[in-house]
This record gives structure tokens, C-alpha cells and sequence, in this order.
């Protein structure tokens, strides 16, 4: 069985940043990492979860809510998936840090918020999103990011 591409990224020297983590045909997979792997710092799933519906909610209203496919929780509880078609790099990181400063200034419930909306809508704290993506934001904001995984 063919080891599949993610996995063949040495996550012991993934520091957090914006990464791309593969492209098949006109859609790129964007590695959103929030966290250092294999640290012991792990996102709860109430801050995941949290993210999830307001990054979700904003990225599909933005300039290139058109082209996003999906947005998601990794498993390892170190960052997020960002699917977008037809993209441009430097425009997806404006996006990117665009949502994550919407998200720092919203002040409103928490999108999704419902039983109607989310079939857990009761582990939602917006304080714990914006941790998160206080901390992001200030990452992406203090380097340049040329998207390549360091090896």
C-alpha cells in the first residue's frame, strides 16, 4: 500500500505556518499549522471545533468563497485543511489572515451555534478561537511564507 504524501513530511521539524500539501489537478490542499507536532500542545477539541465554524463561515464569504472546497480540523489536533480550487497562493494567505482578524474582532454567538445547526453546538467558546488564532495569526504575520514544508 502507497504511504500517502502527508505522512512522508517529517513533523518533528514542522514548525506552525501556511504549507502546501498537495495539489491534485486544480485543487490545492493548504497545510494551516497552528501548533508544533509532536509537542504535547495540543488544541482541545472545543477551541477545533470553535475554529472549524468561524473560519468555515468567514472563508466562504471572502474573495475566494467561490473556490473553497473545504475547510477542517486535522486529526492531530495541530491545524486545519484548506481546500481551494484554482488558487493563488499570496491570495489565499491575504484570505487567510483577513479571516483570522475577522474572527479576533467578531464579537457575535458563535456561528452554527444550534442543535438545528451542529450536532454538538455545545462545545463552542469563541475565547478559545481567538486564542488560537490570535497565536496564528501573529506566526504568519512574522515571517515569509513560501508554502514548502522545510526539510
Amino acid at each position: 500500500m502507497q504511504r500517502i504524501a502527508s505522512f512522508g513530511v517529517d513533523h518533528n521539524k514542522l514548525p506552525p505556518g501556511i504549507y502546501i500539501s498537495r495539489v491534485d489537478g486544480d485543487i490545492t490542499t493548504y497545510d494551516l499549522r497552528t501548533r508544533v507536532p509532536n509537542s504535547g500542545d495540543y488544541m482541545d477539541n472545543r477551541t477545533m471545533h470553535t475554529v472549524e465554524h468561524m473560519f468555515a463561515t468567514f472563508v466562504r464569504n471572502s474573495d475566494i468563497a467561490d473556490d473553497v472546497i473545504y475547510f477542517g480540523p486535522m486529526g492531530c489536533q495541530t491545524g486545519f485543511y484548506l481546500l481551494v480550487r484554482n488558487a493563488d497562493n499570496e491570495k489565499v494567505l491575504a484570505v487567510v489572515k483577513d479571516v483570522l482578524g475577522k474572527i479576533l474582532s467578531y464579537e457575535g454567538e458563535v456561528f452554527g451555534a444550534s442543535a438545528i445547526e451542529c450536532g454538538n453546538y455545545r462545545n463552542l467558546e469563541l475565547s478559545d478561537a481567538k486564542k488560537e488564532c490570535e497565536a496564528y495569526l501573529a506566526v504568519l504575520c512574522a515571517k515569509v511564507n513560501d508554502f514548502k514544508y522545510e526539510v
